[in-house]
């Protein structure tokens, strides 16, 4: 997982969603993701979303995937934060893995378990699997599941045992995530994007 399409009209399952979750804000996540208060100049044409942009898809993703712990919240912003940049890019440009992206920057790989999971795609998924930019493409073309991969991340591939200690609101918890769920370094700029996160959301460690 590693490295928007700009916003368009709510669409799909997650759309009554998006427009009644609230919980996240826009000023939340401009103090988490300090540029995305502008997509002026984007760095790839297409690809960035300002947190007001971002915030109801956000807030329909976790309530899809019941996401309602803040220190699980604080985690998943913290990573599609950091991984995209404060939400300029949804593809991956560094190096430039054809395929890997949505806002968890996620593998070809996991795109694809992930467009398996979303019941709308079935019927254009059949004939694009073995093309992994096809099956990003189709993830990128709504923004539902663009900025829902985090929680679909979280609460599909990560262990109960995981989720239990990122929900005490540990810096161990979160470490254990990011290097044993989410499969990367732990870095200090990654933790910055965490410590921000935490304080805004009001997530206070139940564990050492």
């Amino acid at each position: 997982m590693h490295f928007s399409v700009t916003a368009l009209l709510l669409s799909g399952p997650l759309a009554l969603a998006a427009t009644a979750a609230a919980s996240i804000t826009a000023s939340q996540l401009e103090t988490i993701a300090p540029t995305s208060n502008t997509c002026d100049n984007p760095p790839a044409a297409g690809e960035c979303a300002t947190a007001d942009q971002a915030a109801p898809y956000i807030n329909a993703a976790f309530e899809q995937y019941n996401v309602t712990s803040p220190a699980e919240q604080a985690a998943v912003l913290s990573l599609i934060a950091f991984e995209t940049l404060d939400f300029k890019y949804s593809k991956n440009h560094f190096p430039g893995v054809p395929g890997q992206g949505t806002r968890n920057m996620q593998s070809p790989a996991f795109n694809s378990k992930y467009a398996a999971s979303i019941p709308a795609l079935a019927g254009n998924l059949s004939s694009v699997s073995s093309d992994p930019v096809a099956v990003l493409n189709l993830l990128l073309a709504d923004e539902n599941y663009d900025f829902g991969s985090g929680a679909w991340f979280l609460t599909t591939q990560c262990s109960a045992e995981q989720r239990t200690q990122l929900a005490t609101g540990s810096q161990a918890g979160w470490e254990e995530y990011i290097s044993s769920c989410v499969g990367t370094t732990v870095t200090d700029a990654r933790k910055a994007y965490w410590d921000r996160a935490v304080s805004v959301l009001g997530v206070s460690s139940s564990a050492s």
